[in-house]
């Protein structure tokens, strides 16, 4: 349903000097609002009972037919009819009635707050107050922000032929509001009066866009795992009901929405599954997080990798208010944690599920030259702080592991033969990458705790 305000926003007129015979009037098509009369009604029953009815068993018993309530009628010689008189006018006749909603909806009366993400929708009318036709009338209906103007409407193919005594012209135009600060509904008309002399008549409507949320957020990094806690903050004077909230990942990860274990009841229930309820973030501050964990993806390339893995993504919002209006907002490119720019990088790709004590097992290492120019040779080995300490895992084979010159941006996978001393949780520590050429250590791979078992 939808209504027509007059408009409270400033506007102004120019043009050609003297009286115009047309005048723009415009009106903000938008949805009507509950009447709630806030009621001071009170129930008979708490007249005659006390507060310690229910803790008599007999009495509480009882309590279901005290509160049986007929209509109030009055009986005439022909028919009974509800008593329409004030003498009731503080009876609550039925619970519902506390809530104060009369069934009516109220058209608003003001041109009301314009939100970023929403659709401005405007009626306008075009009149013609003067006691002549007007003819050849030609409409232009633009929105003017700080940055461009936008037109909505444009009849100068097919002029308005007349406009009689008296009458109007209507239409409606529309605009997705995607910026913030002042806007300005600019209604031109240049027609021709009764004289024929063709005059040019610009209006001026004027209105602010606001903020509707504010969206903040914070990135923690946990080893291999990225965390993107998203803030939703409501400024609104309606409650804003999400129907979406979803992150949009850069090119380069895959995110996933974190979410509180719900009771088996509700997980279980197929009404939930046809119909997932929206997100309440009440008005006038009310607030809701998100938790997305975020992974950088394994098929990418190492050039993509280094160039954009300081971009994480963004965040779509779209939301309805209490009856229904739609918004939708897009957060610009959410940054992460800068990684710094390393020229080697190697890592564990793959460890066996199970490890058992003094046998020797496998282990798949990946090393990626992420520069643009050839690198290489190199020496892989276990780099050991103090020689007199016993490893848990050491090497089962050559200690060194020579690899040929790496291309720009290219990956290699080495097997590397190892055997686990001790039982219990231990760790692989140590293994290096020494550059031939430059004669250079790089820092070891980060330890990975392995579990070894008996036979």
């Amino acid at each position: 349903m939808s209504s027509t305000t007059g408009s409270s926003a400033q506007g102004g007129v120019g043009g050609s000097g003297g009286p115009h015979s047309l005048a723009f009037r415009v009106m903000r098509l938008c949805r009507p609002s509950f009447q709630v009369d806030t009621p001071l009604l009170i129930d008979p029953l708490d007249l005659l009972t006390g507060e310690d009815i229910l803790v008599n068993p007999i009495a509480a018993s009882q309590l279901p037919n005290l509160f049986k309530q007929n209509p109030i009628t009055i009986t005439t010689n022909t028919e009974t009819v509800p008593d329409l008189t004030f003498r009731n006018r503080y009876q609550l006749l039925n619970p519902s009635d506390a809530i104060g909603l009369s069934g009516l909806l109220v058209l608003p009366q003001a041109f009301g707050a314009i939100y970023l993400g929403e659709t401005f929708c405007s009626y306008i009318s075009i009149n013609n107050s003067s006691s002549f036709e007007v003819r050849e009338v030609v409409i232009k209906a633009e929105i003017q922000t700080e940055k461009q103007r936008i037109l909505l409407l444009d009849t100068s193919k097919a002029p308005v032929e007349s406009i009689r005594a008296g009458g109007r012209y209507d239409f409606i135009v529309e605009h997705d509001v995607k910026e913030l600060g002042a806007h300005t509904l600019v209604c031109t008309a240049s027609y021709n009066d009764g004289d024929g002399e063709r005059k040019y008549l610009p209006q001026f409507f004027k209105f602010i866009v606001a903020n509707p949320l504010s969206v903040k957020t914070k990135v923690r990094t946990v080893k291999e795992n990225t965390f993107l806690e998203a803030c939703l903050e409501n400024h609104t004077k309606t409650n804003l009901y999400m129907d979406q909230v979803e992150f949009e990942p850069a090119q380069n990860w895959t995110a996933k929405v974190l979410k509180a274990d719900e009771h088996h009841s509700l997980s279980n229930s197929k009404t939930r599954e046809i119909f997932k309820p929206p997100i309440l973030i009440r008005a006038g501050g009310g607030i809701h997080n998100y938790l997305y964990q975020l992974t950088m993806s394994s098929h990418g390339s190492p050039r993509m990798k280094i160039e954009g893995s300081n971009t994480l993504g963004k965040l779509q919002i779209t939301w309805r208010t209490n009856l229904g209006e739609p918004g939708r907002l897009q957060t610009q490119q959410i940054l992460g944690t800068p990684t710094p720019k390393r020229e080697l990088e190697l890592k564990i790709v793959e460890v066996p599920s199970v490890i058992i004590l003094e046998r020797p097992f496998m282990v798949r290492l990946n090393l990626t030259n992420q520069t643009d120019r050839k690198m290489g040779p190199f020496e892989i080995f276990f780099l050991q702080s103090d020689p007199k300490e016993d490893k848990a895992v050491i090497v089962n084979g050559l200690q060194t592991m020579d690899i040929s010159h790496l291309e720009a941006f290219s990956s290699t996978d080495l097997n590397l033969n190892l055997i686990a001393t001790r039982l219990g949780v231990q760790k692989i520590t140590g293994i290096t990458v020494f550059d031939v050429m430059e004669k250079k250590t790089y820092d070891p791979l980060p330890d990975l705790e392995i579990f070894v078992n008996c036979e």
